[in-house]
Formats: structure tokens, sequence, C-alpha cells
């Protein structure tokens, strides 16, 4: 019988039709809480004909281990940022993704986190739950100029929704859709320069790979406006932590609100946890009743159609 790692918690935790999806399988499925580090997955592997996984350690050295047992690895969502891609494909592991599937969740997650930055609405909720009336004054976000730092699907929804709030918008990056950029207004931008002197709001949405690793740093964080707003729904890796922290104690920016960390989950003490000026929520971006079943739907269609000799939906490292 084929047996399957199931890690990701999304996937189990969230009730839908991807669970009667995979038990139709026939797939033996073992379940571990992830994201699973490389110590645990080097104890796990060997097992396993699949995995069906989320952000778990899965280096060079994991994967080598689990051969040659090993036939595919079925990533439950778009990052593979924790996936060493190319050790699979020297390896000859096939690893698999599932993009469009949750681009609208995502772009929603970030207004919530851009709007919670501007007008206070943590602390303010803080406070009147504890019997507190403070009446802090907000930032509007009418005719700000908002930077996205990525402009796939999710930086493209996230325009749409800034062009709603009368926002101007700017972009940065590698795709790019001239046609959308057209009807939606969006002047393209050269640098990570560009986009830091010009912003009062950067929003990132970039893949995390060697080149970007840092691209906010200590080294540019300053071409930012004073009062400037960071959010993070991409990777924590994507900035810089001493410079970031830097620039939030001493209030150069206003305010910097991220789903990711770079270390998630953070350790007790982690520099981020407790400033005032800092909004984190534990990686939910993509965590919707309706986003984890397509997800989790796409994830297990990857696994069944490769194991049956198909074309999947979709493929990393064709070779």
């Amino acid at each position: 019988m084929t047996r399957v790692l199931l890690s990701t918690t999304s996937f189990q935790d969230t009730p839908g039709v991807h669970h009667d999806l995979l038990a139709k399988t026939g797939f033996e499925i073992v379940r571990e809480r992830g994201p699973l580090s490389e110590t645990r997955m080097l104890e796990l592997a060997g097992g396993f004909d699949a995995y069906l996984c989320g952000d778990d350690a899965l280096t060079r050295a994991v994967i080598a281990k689990s051969l040659p047992r090993l036939k595919v690895i079925s990533k439950y969502g778009i990052g593979l940022d924790k996936i060493d891609v190319q050790a699979a494909t020297d390896l000859k592991v096939p690893v698999l993704f599932t993009p469009g599937v949750n681009h609208t969740t995502v772009a929603e997650h970030t207004f919530g986190l851009l709007l919670a930055a501007a007008r206070n609405i943590v602390t303010e909720a803080n406070h009147t739950s504890q019997g507190r009336w403070t009446r802090i004054t907000g930032m509007e976000l009418f005719g700000k100029t908002l930077a996205i730092v990525g402009f796939g699907r999710i930086g493209c929804e996230v325009a749409i929704r800034a062009r709603a709030f009368g926002m101007k918008v700017i972009g940065l990056g590698t795709h790019w859709d001239p046609a959308f950029a057209v009807q939606y207004k969006v002047e393209r931008v050269q640098s990570i320069e560009d986009v830091l002197r010009r912003a009062d709001i950067v929003t990132l949405h970039t893949k995390l790979t060697p080149t970007t690793r840092h691209l906010i740093n200590a080294g540019n964080i300053g071409l930012l406006k004073r009062g400037a707003v960071i959010v993070n729904c991409a990777r924590g890796e994507l900035i810089e932590l001493t410079a970031l922290v830097a620039a939030l104690k001493s209030n150069h920016l206003l305010a910097y609100a991220a789903d990711v960390l770079d270390q998630e989950p953070p350790p007790a003490g982690h520099p981020l946890l407790g400033l005032p000026n800092v909004i984190i929520t534990p990686h939910i971006g993509s965590r919707t009743n309706e986003s984890v079943q397509r997800q989790a739907t796409c994830a297990v269609e990857n696994l069944s159609l490769f194991l049956a000799g198909k074309q999947p939906v979709a493929r990393a490292n064709p070779f």
C-alpha cells in the first residue's frame, strides 16, 4: 500500500471535501503536526512513498535518506523555500505544488493587517476590552502610495483592493502583466531602492530566494519615509531582522504588520514580539475554509495523478 506522510496542519484541522478525497485514494496516511524540523524529518525519512507537506524542512539530507522509497513530494501551497528543489531534482524526486488557490485569501489578509496597523485596531480593541477608552489618531489609506513587491497573483489581487481604497499603486516584480497594470493604473518601478524612497506603505508578496533574502536590509531601510508601514505576507527572511527592529524602535517605521516570521513558531524572546508598533499573526494568511479546501484538494489531486502515472496540476521540477 502507498504510504503517505501528511504534515500540514491546515489540511488536518479544517473540515471539507479534501478529507473525503484523500480517504478515497486508499493510501495509508500517517499524520504528523508540522512544520517538522530537519531532525524530525530525518527520523521519519525512508518509511514513505510520498510526502504531502506544508513548511517542513525537506533538505538534501532528508530527501536523500527518504530514498529509494520516496516517489514524490506534494506541497500544500505555493511556497517552496523549505524544500531543496535542486536536491530533489538531482535525486530525481518530483516536487508538485498548488498555484492559483490562495491569492484572494492572502490579499484579504494583507488588507486586514494594513488596516489594523494604520488605524491601531489591535491596540484600541485590547484597550477597550480592558475598560480603557483611549482614542489614538490613525492614518488614512486614501491617496497613499502602496508599493507591491512581487506582482504575481497575490500582488495583483492586492492592487485591485488598493485601487478600491483610492491608493496610488506602484509595483516591483519580475512577473508583469502590462494589460493589468494599465487597467488598474499600476506604475512599474525598477528597483527596491525606488520602492523604498517612494512608498508610504510597502507590502511584500515575492518568493524567498538567495536574491530576495534580506531584500530590505540595514543598507536600504533608511530610504523609507519616516512613518512608513511594511506589511509582510510572504516570508520573514525577506527583511533583515536587526535592521527591521532598529527601524521600529527608533520609530522611523510607524508599524510592521506580518503573517510570517524568520522562525515559526517564534522562540520566547524573539525581538519582534512585544514591540508596540508590531502586529504578528501566526501564518494564517491562506487559512480560510475556502482556501484550505482549494489548496488541499489540489495537493491530493496532484499526488493521485502523479502516482497514477498521469500529469499533475503543477510541478516545480520537470526532468
